[in-house]
């Protein structure tokens, strides 16, 4: 099994600390966002590989060393300021964390997510063309691998539609980003693709790959038989099936246009229930949980 941490939550952002407590136990529990009394308990003796997801990497760096499986990482590095990311740091302690990373785990193994791009009169085309191009430019050596998506019309974003300010994208725009962002990756020695979007932009360079596709989920984990993602929407995502460990509603970086929180006072809520030291993220057990090991 490979274990997403997380596309629910940014557990290396504000809960590192209980991640590794978790991997030091050798197991961990994960409750059913659907079914609130079922619980998930994996053990890491199953886990054949690790895929961290998030937008501040800072707190993982040093324990890197210690996590003996394979690791992958989607780091999401925007070029967005306090009005759309009130939380999130440093956009320069983030990319000189990503160079550690690379450092520690090879540049074939982690990916930054430029996502998601979205239009206003402050966040316009020329905007991102120039904030792209820079992006690569400070990676440069450190980093092979760049996804982008386009915001969707998630509940939150409805929420923030005043603080976003979108604009459509019309079809010169995507023209715009598909030449600059593949001239500035190639510029780079990089590659840039999209992920699971209808416009994949491969007639001006972009690659056609998956985030986590069989190949190399094979690389990842020496095994060659994987089923597909089901979370993934219709039948544009090609994933490998992931286990996220994550919460909904838990992020405490409130960017204006996420699709993992939809109640921020739910954010706060659960934030204040989390032990470190509890098996599972939010809250505890309850004796009338049924538990059940996920293989």
């Amino acid at each position: 099994m490979i274990l997403n941490v997380s596309g629910r939550t940014d557990i290396i952002a504000f809960y590192c600390e209980w991640f590794m407590n978790r991997y030091k136990k050798g197991y961990i529990d994960v409750r059913n966002p659907f079914y609130n009394k079922q619980v998930s308990r994996i053990n890491f003796s199953d886990v054949d590989a690790i895929m961290f997801c998030t937008k501040n990497p800072i707190p993982i760096v040093k324990h890197l060393q210690e996590i003996t499986k394979p690791i992958l990482f989607h780091v999401t590095l925007t070029p967005y300021k306090k009005d759309i990311e009130p939380n999130v740091p440093s956009k320069k302690e983030i990319i000189e964390a990503i160079k550690e990373i690379s450092n520690i785990i090879g540049k074939d193994n982690l990916y930054i997510r430029y996502d998601p791009v979205f239009l206003s009169d402050k966040y316009n085309i020329n905007y991102h063309i120039k904030a792209f191009d820079k992006m690569c430019s400070l990676l440069n050596g450190y980093v092979t691998n760049i996804i982008i998506s386009f915001i969707d019309n998630y509940k939150n974003v409805q929420n923030n539609i005043k603080d976003l300010k979108l604009r459509k994208f019309a079809e010169k725009d995507f023209e715009q980003i598909g030449i600059n962002f593949s001239r500035s990756a190639s510029n780079h020695g990089m590659t840039v693709q999209t992920c699971f979007e209808e416009r994949r932009l491969l007639e001006y360079g972009f690659i056609k790959r998956d985030c986590l596709g069989v190949e190399l989920a094979h690389k990842l984990t020496g095994k060659t038989k994987f089923k597909k993602w089901k979370a993934r929407r219709g039948n544009m995502c090609n994933c490998v099936e992931m286990v996220d460990i994550g919460v909904y509603n838990s992020c405490k970086h409130f960017c204006k246009y996420c699709y993992a929180n939809y109640d921020e006072n739910r954010v706060i809520d659960n934030y204040h229930n989390h032990d470190p030291n509890s098996s599972l993220l939010i809250g505890h057990l309850a004796s009338d949980d049924i538990i059940k090991i996920r293989k």
